[in-house]
């Protein structure tokens, strides 16, 4: 284990990395365990903290770059896009829908390769991190179609939360838009990211997706902008999610001590 002098302006590694954009925190504690980081040219470990403006971090041998200011983009993954900046198959890619951007930026969550729609994209792992924490309960909305005509009850079922394989799912906010013979189309607000969630729900009550396009996170909301198109967040969309959080972590403070 490394040793490091004590300091103020310690954190943990994996967060200094993820805050350098090289990958989220989960990915970078995997980098610490597979002994690719270093700290003052001694292996890291898990748990190890480090004062990133003083010591020399390094990833794979190379010198960890903070970023001076963080970006933010909101794209629209087209449906047929891999929610990944270099697809191993040769698949296309945000990646390649970024190409030529300056700055190395992450996907904040995922979107199948059969969905649509908004996608935002952040080299600031600080914040990633909480909006995709489900502490926080960020909302997240998509526009569903499902093939034949969606009952009331169906409808119901899913707002009030699903039995999957891999738990009973939270309950969401649903309102329905249009139900003909043939297609039914209707908004689902989700609280939680499970893999293929709404998909599965629907599945689960004999419905299969037609068409998944989320057009909501959080604060954000995709607007007009037009499948593979992208944009920088303005300031004060960033501030908003900001506010979001600190106002969710209010909230659970309130709620863990009893306050309703």
């Amino acid at each position: 284990m490394a040793c490091y002098n004590t300091s103020m302006a310690e954190e943990r590694l994996q967060k200094i990395i993820a805050r350098a954009g090289v990958c989220s925190r989960r990915a970078a504690e995997e980098l610490i365990r597979a002994g690719r980081v270093s700290v003052d040219g001694e292996p890291a470990t898990i748990g190890d903290k480090a004062d990133a403006e003083r010591q020399r971090i390094e990833v794979d041998g190379r010198p960890l770059e903070l970023p001076e200011d963080h970006h933010y983009l909101i794209l629209y993954k087209p449906r047929g896009v891999i929610t990944s900046l270099d697809d191993e198959k040769g698949r296309r890619d945000v990646g390649d829908l970024l190409r030529g951007y300056p700055r190395r930026v992450f996907p904040v969550g995922r979107l199948d390769r059969d969905s649509e729609g908004l996608l935002l994209l952040t080299d600031d792992g600080g914040l990633a991190a909480k909006l995709l924490h489900p502490r926080y309960h960020v909302v997240k909305r998509y526009l569903v179609s499902v093939r034949g005509p969606l009952r009331n009850a169906g409808l119901k079922k899913l707002a009030e939360g699903v039995e999957l394989e891999d738990g009973r799912t939270l309950p969401a906010g649903v309102r329905l838009l249009e139900r003909t013979a043939t297609v039914t189309r209707f908004y689902i607000d989700l609280y939680e990211g499970r893999n293929r969630q709404i998909r599965r729900m629907c599945e689960s009550l004999g419905y299969r997706v037609s068409r998944l396009k989320r057009i909501k996170f959080g604060t954000l909301e995709l607007g007009d902008l037009q499948p593979g198109r992208w944009r920088r967040l303005r300031p004060g969309e960033v501030q908003r999610l900001r506010e979001e959080i600190r106002g969710a972590r209010r909230g659970l403070r309130r709620f863990e001590r009893g306050g309703g």
